[in-house]
Formats: C-alpha cells, sequence, structure tokens
C-alpha cells in the first residue's frame, strides 16, 4: 500500500510532506495496521521500570512538538521520544531544510530545532495523557547565552511529565552545542543536571544523546562520566556530518546531518564500542539505519538494548514496526532464540 502512496509523497517536498504526515495521524487518518506480533513474549522488555510491548522506538524530530505521539503508539512503536523541544519557540533555520538522498536511503537535515517551545508541549502533554512510554528529548535555543541552563529550564518542565528525559549535545544543526562532548564539558553539564534533579527530588531517568563523530578515544571519557553520575541510558547515535564521497544523490553536499543507511556503520561501530565500556550497566538505545529485521537484529547483536528509527519510516511507511517485528521473529527463531534480549552484545568481533 505504503509503496504505491510513496512516488506521490516523495513528488512533495521532505518537509511539506512530514507536516502531512503528522496532520494524517492527528485526525486519525492513517489505516489501522494489523500486526499479527503483537504482544508476542519474544519483543517484550522493560525500559525504565515500565513493561514495553516491543523494543522498537519513534526517535525524535518526527513528533517535535508533541502532537501525535498517541497515534504512534497505535502504528505499535514500544516507546516514543517527542522533541528536540527548546525552552522558548522558535523558528529552526530558513527553509529548504530537510533533503532525501533516494538513492542512499538517506536525508539530510538542518532543521535547527524547530520548535514550539516548553510551556507549549508540556501543556499538549499534561492535556492528553500518554498511553505508552514517552521521553522528550530537550536542547538549547540557538541564541541562548546560556546553553546549560536551557537544558535546567527544560528539566523542570518535563521532569514530572516524561517517562525519561533525553539531553541532546549532539545535533549538528545548532552551533557549538557538540562542544558538549568536551570532557570538562560534558562533566559541568551532567554534573548541573544531577544537581538540578536532586533538587527537584525527580526520578526521571536521564538520556544522553550522542555523536557519531566523537573519535573512539572520546568514548572512555563521555563513558567514564555518564558512569559517575549514573545516567540510565544513551543513544547512539545522532545525524552525521562525515564523508559523503560514496553518497550516489545530488544532494549530498547540502549542509546538515545525514540520516539513514549511510549512518548505519558507524553507529554499529559505536554501540559496540559503548558496549565493551559500559558493561552493561547503562542501557544503550541504538539509532541509525534500521529499517528491517536484519537491520534491528545487527544493532542488537552489536550491544543495543533497544533501537529507535525514523528515516526508516520515511522510506518504508507507518506500518515499519510490523515489518520489522516479522523479519526479526524470522532472525530469531532460526538462531533458536526465544527473546531478543537473549542476542545483545553476541557480535563475533
Amino acid at each position: 500500500m505504503f509503496s504505491k502512496l510513496r512516488s506521490l509523497i516523495f513528488k512533495l517536498d521532505p518537509e511539506t510532506a512530514h507536516n502531512l504526515a503528522i496532520k494524517s495521524l492527528k485526525f486519525n487518518l492513517v489505516p489501522n495496521i494489523f500486526d499479527e506480533n503483537k504482544n508476542d513474549p519474544m519483543f517484550k522488555a522493560n525500559l525504565f521500570e515500565k513493561q514495553i510491548e516491543n523494543p522498537i522506538g519513534l526517535a525524535a524530530g518526527f513528533d517535535k512538538n508533541a502532537e501525535v505521539y498517541n497515534s504512534l503508539f497505535r502504528l505499535g512503536f514500544g516507546f516514543v521520544e517527542a522533541g528536540t523541544v527548546t525552552p522558548i519557540k522558535q523558528l529552526g533555520n530558513p527553509k529548504p531544510r530537510v533533503f532525501r538522498l533516494e538513492e542512499d536511503q538517506a536525508l539530510i537535515n538542518r532543521l535547527g530545532f524547530n520548535s514550539f517551545g516548553a510551556d507549549n508541549v508540556s501543556s499538549k502533554i499534561k492535556s492528553n495523557q500518554p498511553t505508552g512510554l514517552l521521553g522528550v528529548n530537550i536542547g538549547p535555543n540557538k541564541d541562548s547565552k546560556d546553553k546549560l541552563n536551557d537544558y535546567l529550564i527544560c528539566l523542570k518542565k518535563f521532569h514530572d511529565i516524561a517517562d525519561y528525559i533525553t539531553i541532546n549535545i549532539s545535533s549538528p544543526n545548532t552551533e557549538n552545542l557538540r562542544d558538549f562532548h568536551d570532557q570538562n564539558k560534558l562533566e559541568k553539564l551532567i554534573g548541573s543536571i544531577d544537581l538540578q534533579m536532586k533538587e527537584l527530588k525527580s526520578n526521571t531517568p536521564i538520556v544522553v544523546k550522542i555523536s557519531p563523530d566523537i573519535l573512539d578515544e572520546q568514548a572512555i571519557q563521555v563513558s567514564e562520566i555518564l558512569l559517575n553520575y549514573q545516567i540510565k541510558a544513551i543513544i547512539v547515535s545522532n545525524t552525521t556530518e562525515g564523508k559523503r564521497e560514496n553518497l550516489i544523490n545530488i544532494s549530498k553536499h547540502q549542509k546538515g546531518g545525514l540520516s539513514g543507511k549511510p549512518l548505519e556503520s558507524r553507529s554499529n561501530q559505536l554501540i559496540n564500542i559503548f558496549y565493551n565500556l559500559l558493561k552493561g550497566k547503562i542501557l544503550i538505545i541504538g539509532v541509525g539505519g534500521v529499517d528491517s529485521g536484519e537491520s534491528a537484529y545487527t544493532k542488537f547483536l552489536a550491544g543495543a538494548n533497544f533501537i529507535q528509527l525514523y528515516t526508516g519510516m520515511v522510506y518504508e511507511g507507518p506500518n515499519i514496526v510490523v515489518k520489522i517485528k516479522k523479519e526479526l521473529k524470522g532472525l530469531l527463531i532460526n538462531k533458536g532464540v526465544s527473546n531478543f534480549q537473549d542476542i545483545i552484545g553476541k557480535k563475533e568481533n
């Protein structure tokens, strides 16, 4: 069904198509999807002490302003991450700012944290009780003079309504944001967040989303800091500014973060590095190139406890979770595995 619609949708500008998808979900125009593997014990898991139906989440960037998360749960996602949300409303970067690279099964975006702002988004969540596990991804305003404090403002807004909060230090589209990967700056940021959460007497899990473009040696420093402050999970990874010589599409040199299949290999490599560093003490949520049972299987083998996707849904359509579960189930049965968690980190080096 979606394969027929896709050619029409892809005639639209990517951001227009995205806005249309949000409206379709908001008004329940997306048909119900039959899932023969719904509630299959093979996919059951606990994330942040809550049982979820499967380990496949929707990454931040799709439901930026928490408008359609309950519709996304109905599509089968085990958890959904809204955002990135900034303290104050901002428009983001000038358009055009999203590009499809069809031949590469990829997207490039330079959205720049376009957000309705923390007040608006928190009000939406309070007035529309989530039916599943909902995370909120937070980040600073573009023109902020104190980016660290912006995170603390958002923590105060969301700590009592989100199931977890993701600290986004890795978007390539907000100037100097990735500086927070520096050891001293990350230590100061995570220390400030830890102190803020103690003052709020909040136990909401904190998650950190990192860049795929860090050096392997930096992963050691990042791991030490996250372990020291008992961060609950790390998301590996955000979009990349990396090399694009091997891409085919004419838009490959557009400025912005690259997501989708070209990110998959580096994401898996970095997941495995963190798996060996964190030794199960911090959960790993793997992102980058997930669009099939095979790609999900590879992420789990590398060491991901859970996975997220976004670009995969652009190319595969709203039934992507059902598709992944069906394919993944076949792979797991073939290996004689009764639950996906049994293969986590079993990659042969």
